[in-house]
């Protein structure tokens, strides 16, 4: 097996950054690639699985010691989604990072006191697994034609429509849903609410099948009549809005660093392929034309992993990085998906059987050109700023 690349280069990790990396490692290699086709087969990741990455204090890295956090950065949760994406297992690794990156910051970030205690202590072990429902059937990227609504009733709100390609949607416990509590199309009148599971009017209408991420679990959610209590109100009526587009970086970064590292394990996958696969009397790697092409792929990966550092060290430091974190997501969403072509093709026939790694990873890269921010947006994001 060729030995990991370029792991720890960057002058912005330190040395609990490469413990994080070799304690992922050997979690994934003992504890995930055993089971996890199995996995694939169910649609989700066991409770069990989940709980042990909380123990290992991997779902509050940069949260407070006192919620059960590590208190540590940006980079730490990088590293991570790195590692996640090194697992081949997208449907794996978006499970976690939903509940690590894209659902819990919301709690944390705008929860009351109250909130935050009652909450971040099981979410920060694993035994209690988020997710955030703002996606609708019609209003994805485009936050503003959301027309799921918030009524302000006495002692809460009602909330009433329906959420679709909600990650961990099925089997969450705790699901922050973003609403409009004013007046439709108006942002600034956007509300979150922290939803638990069994709360009356609050179902799952179904579970969603993907072409990949398979083994993470899909929903369409459906709210009807479904009264909140006010204590369930997640920080300011009618700033959720501006929420949601703050923890888009945060989430962005991560599925950057999935991607990434989705994108250099395949090359290694590869080179080890093309180096004892034969064709034609000799490797395959002694044909000119698929050694440049897997040189310059990893040329690619490699500039952009020193993109995704910089960038979040950068957020560290409370920079704004809204065009560098758009153009991250933009850039990897397309090279993953690039690399993916070419590491599929030159496996030739066994690239495309279930059987092969590789085959899972083409299918489970095609979503991150969509997920989190399309990049077409993405590149529009950065027009402004340009």
């Amino acid at each position: 097996m060729t030995e990991p690349m370029a792991a720890d280069s960057f002058p912005y990790l330190g040395e609990e950054h490469t413990m994080l990396r070799h304690t992922l490692r050997r979690f994934i290699a003992d504890r995930v690639q055993p089971f996890a086709d199995a996995w694939e087969e169910q649609g989700f990741v066991p409770r069990e699985t989940l709980r042990e990455m909380g123990a290992l204090g991997l779902f509050g890295m940069r949260y407070a010691p006192e919620y059960g956090g590590g208190g540590l950065d940006t980079l730490a949760n990088a590293v991570l989604a790195e590692e996640l994406g090194r697992s081949t297992y997208g449907g794996f690794a978006v499970t976690v990072l939903v509940h690590t990156d894209m659902a819990s910051p919301h709690l944390y970030n705008a929860g009351t006191r109250e909130q935050l205690e009652r909450w971040m202590p099981d979410i920060t072990a694993g035994r209690r697994i988020t997710a955030v429902a703002m996606t609708e059937a019609d209003a994805g990227s485009d936050l503003a034609s959301m027309r799921t609504s918030a009524r302000k009733v006495d002692g809460g709100y009602v909330l009433n429509g329906a959420k679709m390609f909600i990650t961990n949607g099925v089997h969450g416990d705790l699901t922050f849903v973003a609403a409009k509590s004013g007046e439709a199309g108006r942002n600034r009148q956007m509300t979150m609410f922290a939803v638990e599971k069994g709360t009356p009017g609050f179902r799952v209408a179904r579970a969603l099948k993907k072409q990949g991420w398979l083994s993470s679990d899909t929903a369409e959610l459906v709210f009807e009549d479904c009264f909140v209590p006010e204590a369930n109100l997640l920080g300011q009526e009618g700033q959720g809005f501006y929420a949601l587009v703050k923890n888009l970086q945060n989430e962005r970064i991560v599925l950057s660093a999935q991607a990434l590292g989705e994108a250099m394990k395949a090359i290694e996958l590869t080179l080890d392929w093309v180096k004892q696969r034969r064709a034609f009397g000799a490797p395959l790697w002694d044909k000119q034309v698929i050694r440049q092409r897997l040189s310059m792929r990893l040329a690619e990966v490699e500039a952009a992993r020193a993109l995704l550092y910089n960038t979040a060290w950068r957020d560290t430091r409370n920079e704004n990085v809204v065009k560098e974190v758009s153009m991250l997501k933009a850039l990897a969403g397309t090279l993953v998906n690039g690399v993916m072509y070419d590491c599929l093709q030159f496996h030739g026939g066994m690239g495309y059987m279930r059987e092969s790694a590789i085959e899972r990873m083409a299918r489970d890269a095609r979503v991150q050109a969509i997920g989190g921010g399309a990049t077409e947006v993405m590149l529009d994001e950065v027009a402004k700023r340009i």
